[in-house]
C-alpha cells in the first residue's frame, strides 16, 4: 500500500479531494459525494505509514511542525499527475489527513461557468476585490482565472501570498512572483508588507484573517494596487459587515469610510450540483461598488445592499438569485434544487413561474 498509487488513482478518477481517516475505508470526493477507493478499512498505524511517506514525498518537508501542533498545511508537486495541497491533522490520537487534488493546467474560466464579468475584474487598475464563499466553493479557483486573465492582457507584476500554493502561473505578459507563507516568508503580515516594496500592481492575497492582514490590504488598495482577495462570508452584506466588525467600535466609524472608497467589487459564489449529479456548477452573486453603494457603507445602511444587489438589472450586479435562475433555464438546475439554494425562495419562485 503505497501512497503514491492512491495518489494516481484519486488524481486519474478526477476527484478533488482524498481522505485519509484510520476507521473507514481510502475515501474520495467527486461532484460533492464522498467515495471509497477499496473496501479495506486502514487502521492508525497505516495512516501514519501514508502520512509519512506524503512528508517524504514533499522533498522531504519536515513533520515536526506537525507532531508538534497537530495540524499542517503544505503542497507539494508529482511530476506528470498532478499538484497536491495537503492539510494533515491529528484526530482521536491518529494521523489523518485531507489532500485536495490540483492540476498543473490552469482552469478555464469558460468552461467552468465562471462569467466574463467576474475575470473581468482583472481589468481594473487599483482597488479592493473579494471573492467569498464557503469552503470548497471555488474561490481559489476563481482568483486564478482573474489572475491568469491579467497575466495574459496585461505587463504588470502580480505577487500572490498563499499558503499554501494552489495554481502555478507562468510569466507570460506579466511577472508573476508567488510566495508561499510558512516557507518562502514567516506569515501573511510580513509576506504583505514586504511586497509593497516590491513593486507590485496586484496583489493576490490568499485570505483576509485579521485585523492586522485587512488594515494592510486596504491600505496597499488605497496606494494604487489592485488588491485580490477572500473571505469566508456569503453575500456582500455579510462581507463588509465581517470587515468592519473585526475593527475595535471606536474603529469602525473610520473603517467603513475607508473601506467605501477603497472597494471596487464583491464576489460570493457557491458550487451546486446539477441535475441528475452530473458534476457540480458554480452560482454567483456580484456586487459593483457604484457611487450609491459608496454611500450605503459610508453611512452605516450596510443593511440595504442586498435589496439593491437583488432589485438591480446590471450585468456588472446581479444576485446569487439570478445565476439560480439562468441555470434552470440551461437546464442544469430543476425549480425545486433551485429554491433550495435560493437567498429569496418566495422572489425566485415567482420569477420562475412566470
Amino acid at each position: 500500500m503505497k501512497a503514491i498509487d492512491f495518489l494516481t488513482e484519486t488524481a486519474h478518477l478526477g476527484a478533488s479531494d482524498l481522505f485519509i481517516v484510520a476507521g473507514r475505508p481510502l475515501s474520495y470526493k467527486k461532484d460533492g459525494k464522498i467515495l471509497t477507493l477499496n473496501e479495506e478499512w486502514i487502521m492508525p498505524d497505516q495512516t501514519e505509514l501514508l502520512i509519512r511517506e506524503i512528508y517524504q514525498m514533499a522533498a522531504g518537508r519536515d513533520i515536526s511542525r506537525f507532531l508538534k501542533r497537530g495540524d499542517d498545511d503544505f503542497s507539494f508537486a508529482v511530476p506528470g499527475l498532478s499538484r497536491f495541497r495537503i492539510s494533515a491533522y491529528m484526530q482521536r490520537g491518529s494521523m489523518a489527513a485531507v489532500i485536495r487534488v490540483i492540476s498543473f493546467d490552469l482552469p478555464d474560466a469558460a468552461s467552468l461557468g465562471i462569467p466574463e464579468q467576474v475575470t473581468g475584474l482583472g481589468d481594473l487598475s487599483h482597488g479592493l476585490v473579494l471573492v467569498t464563499g464557503p469552503a470548497g466553493s471555488g474561490k481559489s479557483t476563481t482568483l486564478a482565472c482573474i489572475i491568469d486573465a491579467i497575466n495574459r492582457a496585461y505587463e504588470k507584476h502580480i505577487i500572490t501570498l498563499e499558503d499554501p500554493l494552489e495554481f502555478l502561473h507562468r510569466h507570460k505578459k506579466s511577472i508573476v512572483s508567488q510566495r508561499e507563507i510558512s516557507s518562502d516568508t514567516r506569515s501573511y503580515v510580513s509576506a504583505l508588507r514586504a511586497s509593497l516594496r516590491q513593486s507590485p500592481d496586484v496583489i493576490l492575497l490568499g485570505e483576509m484573517r485579521d485585523l492586522e492582514t485587512i488594515s494592510i490590504a486596504m491600505t496597499a488598495a488605497e496606494t494604487g494596487h489592485l488588491v485580490l482577495s477572500t473571505l469566508h462570508t456569503q453575500g456582500a452584506a455579510n462581507t463588509i459587515d465581517r470587515i468592519i466588525d473585526v475593527f475595535p467600535p471606536d474603529q469602525q466609524r473610520q473603517i467603513a469610510v475607508q473601506l467605501s472608497s477603497v472597494l471596487r467589487a464583491v464576489v460570493s459564489q457557491q458550487l451546486i450540483p446539477v441535475s441528475g449529479g452530473d458534476g457540480l456548477f458554480p452560482a454567483f452573486e456580484m456586487m459593483t461598488v457604484t457611487p450609491a453603494v459608496r454611500n450605503m457603507i459610508r453611512e452605516n445602511k450596510i443593511h440595504q445592499i442586498d435589496g439593491l444587489i437583488y432589485s438591480s438589472a446590471s450585468d456588472a450586479m446581479f444576485s446569487m438569485d439570478v445565476s439560480l435562475q439562468k441555470m434552470c433555464a440551461r437546464g442544469l438546475l430543476s425549480p425545486e434544487e433551485a429554491l433550495a439554494y435560493a437567498s429569496n425562495p418566495e422572489m425566485l419562485k415567482r420569477k420562475l413561474q412566470a
